[in-house]
């Protein structure tokens, strides 16, 4: 199957087109059609599908098809500014041959871009791209008009979910027309999410791509350590890496504080990236990694989802992740488009169950690496008998 099957438009054609888009994702074949037929969806898919077009897609055609007098037509609410950006950049490139408008709507910048937001909504951009607290601050004002809205899209919602933003999008529904198409986007499906979905969608159609294992060309390695282990060990895998680009995963803002600062101090070239940053140094941060200026990133999932990069050398999880898709998540940063990759897991004493999980998933063992001898034994690797203490003791560095 081919784009040209779906019967889009000539301008929004060229924009697949130009983007060097040819044959469609699986979520991509399966929902199109159903979004474009009317229907409210569930999609089930984790990033890196192509779930992003697989709704701006029929979303551009439908305002190309539909008329209107510069009113809001979508609302797509996500979890991160990173996604917000990332989905606004995807959109400017499809939607370049076409007169379709958006704009993205997102806090933690100055007056003077909640200024321009609101312009642009009172204005009525085509396609509205928001975190559930920044479209609340507008619609609290009064002067966003969403009575002509006809597709709501609630994009990560397992992702927002977690991050207790259920309330806040209840409350943005509240502000919504009854008559809409609603289109509903997560890699995972837990109880909550179920419930949200029984408020929001009328019948909907359910598409479900499984969770894809990692790349054949990923080499994944793993280091079963003690805490205290951590990093030491990243020093010693960094000291003579010759990768260029290097992104690692912590679990925690002071973490990612923690390590920057120790790589920073070995006169490695570092920097961090969390929710602590505004935006504008978030996007330097970013830009100067993307370019290739600034060779080591450590940064927390909650900024991962604005992380599309295609050529990331290695990944480390510092931490192991909460779950499989996220461990798949991370370490498909790297790998992409047909090149290698690496990713190291420092396991910690009491994260042992985790990764064990993460390997039932993978349905094969990672393998573990023997630990630098200057650096000492690192605990048993036993999951299944894991305890909260070992009572063998960490060993101590010397700074």
């Amino acid at each position: 199957m081919t784009f040209t099957e779906f019967g889009f438009d000539p301008a929004l054609m060229d924009g697949i087109e130009a983007l060097g888009y040819t044959t469609p994702t699986p979520i991509q074949e399966q929902a199109i059609p159903a979004i474009i037929s009317g229907h409210d969806l569930i999609g089930s898919a984790q990033t890196g599908t192509g779930k992003t077009a697989a709704f701006l897609l029929p979303l551009i055609q439908g305002i190309i098809a539909a008329p209107h007098d510069g009113a809001i037509r979508a609302l797509i609410i996500v979890p991160t500014r990173e996604l917000a950006l990332q989905i606004d950049q995807q959109m400017e490139g499809l939607s370049y041959f076409t007169p379709v408008s958006s704009i993205p709507v997102y806090g933690g910048t100055d007056g003077a871009s909640f200024s321009r937001e609101k312009q642009a909504l009172v204005k009525g951009a085509d396609m509205v791209i928001c975190t559930p607290g920044r479209m609340i601050a507008h619609l609290n004002m009064g002067y966003v008009n969403l009575t002509q809205l006809r597709w709501l899209i609630l994009d990560e919602a397992d992702r927002m979910l977690d991050m207790g933003f259920h309330d806040d999008i209840i409350k943005i529904i509240s502000h919504l027309p009854v008559l809409r198409q609603n289109l509903l986007f997560a890699a995972t499906m837990p109880r909550e999410m179920e419930l949200l979905a029984r408020k929001i969608l009328k019948n909907p159609v359910t598409v479900n791509i499984a969770v894809s294992k990692p790349a054949d060309n990923i080499l994944q390695l793993a280091y079963v350590v003690f805490e205290t282990q951590k990093i030491p060990l990243v020093q010693y895998l960094l000291k003579d890496i010759q990768y260029r680009t290097i992104l690692i995963f912590c679990s925690t803002k002071s973490k990612t504080r923690q390590v920057s600062a120790t790589l920073k101090k070995l006169g490695l070239r570092a920097e961090e990236i969390h929710s602590d940053l505004d935006q504008p140094a978030r996007e330097k941060v970013m830009m100067r990694f993307r370019n290739k200026e600034l060779p080591i990133l450590v940064a927390t999932d909650i900024v991962s989802r604005g992380i599309d990069i295609e050529d990331i050398d290695l990944v480390i999880n510092f931490d192991v992740p909460n779950d499989g898709e996220d461990y798949i998540h991370r370490i498909g940063r790297t790998a992409r488009a047909q090149s290698k990759g690496a990713a190291i897991t420092l396991i910690g004493e009491k994260e042992q169950v985790k990764f064990a999980t993460i390997e039932k998933l993978l349905q094969k063992p990672v393998y573990k690496g023997a630990l630098p001898v200057h650096l000492g034994e690192g605990p048993p690797y036993q999951p299944g008998t894991q305890k909260k203490h070992y009572k063998k003791r960490a060993p101590r560095f010397k700074k």
